[in-house]
């Protein structure tokens, strides 16, 4: 990578490993395993692998808001997925998600296992697996899958365009930063107008499409994301800042959150999750304190 304005791509493209900044370790031009790995398999049909990332976190809500509604059958493993140690390319987890990312989910409940990747897939199947959280009629069901793959289509410009290039690339290049924060911005004003009108993103149910959205701009206005709040004016944003509010007093929203991360307060660190009362005695910090 340069940051000169006067680069001319070749003729054809071939790929320099040093040019990937901090993530050169782990990305790479073809797909498939690595190594071979088998993934671990807890004790509950619905075994997850992934990383508390925004995109893990919409899964773990999800996980979370069905058992506190009282779907004992949404008890799941969550297995911490280290991405910067490559776990993903492990022949176990490419067998389940082909494309290497978090999240991906074993569903076992039934005779034959069911794999699902991509977050917005998992969250739909899941949905409709217990019947919540996703509307069954018109309009509602409509409005609520438009605004969910209105999240998947958008975040990448937030996370792999913005954020990249404003906290990560290895030189602060003018173009791109700017560029995409006008991108992420108009996001922010489609998401606070709608939201003007609307107390939850599909109207005035709680849904999946909150549960896609949130981690992304949620935790962007909340100050979570690249520390990017004061550069984007974050506070502008009212009613994504009162929706965002609104679902982080969630006790399931926040237990979500917990799960499989590993950066933040100790005590919010979940790494992995095995059974509901893990919450109250394996977060980070208690397992530091355990060790002599």
């Amino acid at each position: 990578m340069t940051d000169s304005t006067d680069y001319i791509p070749p003729k054809v493209w071939t790929w320099d490993k040093a040019s990937g900044g901090q993530f050169a370790n782990i990305n790479r031009p073809i797909a498939g395993p690595t190594h071979e790995k088998a993934l671990p398999v807890g004790r509950h049909p619905l075994q997850l692998y992934s990383l508390g990332t925004p995109n893990g976190q919409k899964v773990t809500v999800l996980l979370e808001e069905l058992l506190a509604l009282g779907h004992a059958g949404a008890e799941y493993d969550a297995w911490l997925i280290r991405i910067g140690d490559g776990d993903q390319f492990g022949s176990g987890f490419v067998e389940i998600n082909p494309n290497s990312k978090i999240p991906a989910l074993l569903d076992r409940s039934g005779p034959t296992p069911i794999r699902v990747f991509e977050s917005g897939a998992i969250l739909t199947y899941l949905a409709e697996k217990f019947g919540a959280f996703l509307p069954v009629t018109q309009p509602a069901r409509a409005e609520t899958l438009s605004w969910l793959f209105w999240q998947m289509g958008s975040a990448p410009f937030l996370g792999g365009g913005f954020g990249h290039f404003y906290a990560y690339a290895p030189a602060k290049l003018d173009y791109p930063i700017n560029r995409y924060a006008m991108e992420v911005k108009r996001q922010l004003d489609v998401l606070d107008r709608h939201l003007a009108d609307n107390e939850y993103v599909a109207g005035q149910d709680y849904t999946i499409a909150d549960m896609a959205i949130w981690p992304w701009y949620g935790g962007l206005v909340k100050g979570w994301l690249y520390g990017a709040g004061e550069f984007l004016s974050v506070q502008e944003y009212a009613h994504v800042l009162r929706w965002a509010d609104q679902l982080f007093a969630r006790p399931a929203v926040q237990r979500g959150r917990m799960v499989n991360r590993m950066s933040g307060n100790p005590s919010e660190q979940l790494r992995e999750r095995h059974d509901a009362g893990d919450f109250d005695t394996r977060t980070e910090d208690k397992l530091t304190a355990e060790k002599p």
